[in-house]
């Protein structure tokens, strides 16, 4: 199914995993996805490796194995190491296992590894999909509520995400963030920048210290006050960080559904411990 349909009937509830690194079985992350799709979400993204090059047949192998166990997913795809014909192999993968949904990214760029240059940024993708397949795929943007942190302001950002948009993409999921007022500021900029589809709440639950630092070195997400406090109280000890955090998530999540948010898309880190606490805290309220 292609998820965009879903947000006309709910609110839309969903999750991200990562397959195993290049020197694991596959299947070594089998039992992750039987526990994650035991709690019904409405579908479930597989990341890719960082240029999008590299790694993309575990994503759709793992994105294969989810919908053979009756979940339907998204793959990622970024862009920034692919050419045309890649590409083109690549979708032609996608629509031969049956994976409707896409999100389309830039990627990072990976030491040692010169950029290709058919596709700049995602929205060049996301218009030469356009372009080449018409509907064949939902297209999901990335969006970054805080703005990129290659991006000049966020104005700019939002300028670029309007093009993204008008090439084509269908939803958004947002970057993970701890302040909702940040989110709740970025949609009501989006909206007066004439940008109208879905947009996905991305959430992160935190479950120790090692794990934010990183996160925030990554994407810039701001800490507010209260969260910097847990981090103080509780990030010494392992169990306390992992409750705490939690906790924290599903705070963010129930204000988020109370504000009429489109969507909730959990980094699930593929723990389905956390996911699991966290969708029976909240599915009564979906």
């Amino acid at each position: 199914m292609k998820t965009n349909e879903l947000f006309a009937t709910k609110t839309v509830f969903s999750f991200e995993v990562f397959p195993p690194k290049k020197d694991m079985p596959l299947e070594t992350v089998f039992p992750t996805l039987r526990e994650l799709v035991t709690l019904k979400p409405d579908f479930i993204s597989v990341t890719c490796g960082a240029g999008g090059a590299g790694g993309s047949m575990r994503t759709v192998e793992v994105a294969s194995k989810l919908k053979n166990l009756g979940c339907d997913t998204a793959a990622h795809l970024p862009c920034i190491n692919l050419d045309k014909e890649t590409l083109q192999q690549q979708l032609q993968t996608l629509k031969q296992e049956g994976i409707e949904n896409i999100l389309a990214l830039r990627g990072d760029k990976t030491p040692g590894v010169e950029p290709k240059h058919d596709f700049p940024h995602a929205s060049d993708l996301i218009a030469y999909i356009r372009e080449h397949e018409g509907q064949s795929f939902n297209i999901i943007g990335a969006c970054y509520p805080e703005g990129h942190q290659e991006a000049k302001t966020l104005a700019a950002d939002i300028d670029a995400l309007k093009i993204k948009v008008d090439a084509g993409a269908n939803e958004l999921i947002s970057q993970l963030f701890f302040d909702n007022e940040l989110f709740y500021d970025f949609l009501d900029r989006i909206h007066h920048a004439g940008i109208h589809v879905p947009v996905e709440a991305g959430i992160m639950p935190v479950t120790n210290r090692k794990q934010i630092e990183r996160m925030v070195t990554l994407c810039g997400a701001t800490l507010p006050k209260k969260f910097q406090k847990i981090l103080v109280k509780y990030g010494n000890n392992a169990q306390s960080m992992e409750d705490a955090g939690i906790a924290y998530a599903i705070d963010q999540i129930v204000d988020l559904l109370a504000n009429g948010v489109d969507g909730i898309h959990i980094y699930t880190m593929n723990n389905p411990r956390v996911a699991k606490r966290i969708t029976e805290a909240v599915k009564n309220l979906l």
